[in-house]
């Protein structure tokens, strides 16, 4: 990549809750931002109406290009990949088409394991990876309620400061989109999972929102003991956590003032009130794989995991 690189056009494939989040913002920003998303009837709302984000920042109406059709789209700086994990590979396969020499890849999807599948099809090289501690939902067709303003990262797969994760931290930035570039991505990533860990396959299973589920001594209780497993299992991958980062993460996330998404339910949670299967394999699934193969117990997370997947057997 030459020194000229900027990344100025962006289509966001997956144009879900963050996915649309990430795009009107950075559209609003000044990018050039085309949506892709699957969904047509919430397509063809945002290419009817705009798109309107709700809540946090108050309501606005964002007229950001969007479509079903990557043909009709040219390959842009950077393809953000924001679609479930489970439809990874699919959507790649699908977008080959954007995928320029010069276009750099970011994951923003929740879990571990995306960058993996990325990696396998874009190549190592053309990819950052990136993590994010906002929070939004999809509320209908073409509306998206934005939960808080929390920072997002991006960074290097293998470490160490870069020079294009500078660049999109700073063209994010300066767009409205508050990001960092991380010196060390993937341990990043590990303190976002311990969070997701502690909320994601509870609110699924119980239907309540971060801050409700620490309500709950029993539940909080239950928070704290998956997360601890997951510590254990990162510092045996090679990412040492302190137990007071966890707890930070944890609290920023649960807790509704100052920017944060307390009052949100997971996405894991709405995924079976829609009727879907969700990404507990690529987060408490995550875990419990990576415990097997480091010899460390997770009965926690893996009661978890078997919760989720029982209630996973009513979606379609």
């Amino acid at each position: 990549m030459d020194d000229g690189w900027e990344p100025r056009r962006v289509v966001v494939l997956g144009a879900g809750a963050m996915g649309c989040l990430f795009g009107g913002v950075l559209h609003t920003g000044g990018l050039d931002v085309s949506l892709l998303d699957r969904w047509p009837e919430h397509v063809a709302a945002i290419r009817r109406d705009g798109l309107r984000l709700i809540g946090h920042g108050g309501e606005r109406t964002i007229a950001v290009p969007a479509t079903t059709e990557p043909e009709t789209l040219t390959p842009p700086d950077l393809l953000l990949v924001q679609c479930k994990a489970l439809h990874t590979a699919e959507a790649l396969a699908g977008a080959a088409g954007l995928l320029a020499p010069s276009t750099v890849v970011i994951s923003f999807q929740n879990g571990l394991g995306n960058e993996e599948v990325i990696a396998g099809i874009v190549g190592r090289e053309r990819m950052l990876g990136g993590l994010t501690a906002q929070g939004a939902t999809v509320m209908a067709p073409g509306v998206v309620r934005n939960f808080g303003e929390l920072p997002t990262w991006v960074g290097e797969l293998g470490g160490g400061a870069s020079a294009r994760a500078r660049r999109v931290a700073e063209t994010f930035t300066a767009a409205g989109l508050d990001t960092r570039a991380s010196d060390d991505i993937m341990r990043d990533k590990w303190k976002k999972l311990l969070a997701n860990i502690g909320f994601s396959a509870l609110s699924a299973i119980t239907d309540l929102s971060s801050r409700e589920i620490m309500g709950v001594a029993e539940l909080r209780a239950t928070v704290m003991a998956a997360v601890e497993e997951a510590r254990l299992v990162a510092a045996a991958c090679g990412h040492v956590l302190d137990p007071a980062e966890s707890r930070e993460m944890l609290m920023r996330v649960a807790v509704a003032e100052a920017g944060g998404t307390g009052d949100a339910k997971s996405s894991a949670c709405t995924d079976l009130r829609n009727g879907r299967r969700t990404e507990v394999d690529f987060i408490s699934g995550a875990v419990v794989r990576l415990g097997a193969r480091h010899r460390i117990p997770t009965p926690v997370n893996q009661t978890l995991v078997a919760a989720v997947k029982g209630l996973e057997t009513r979606c379609v």
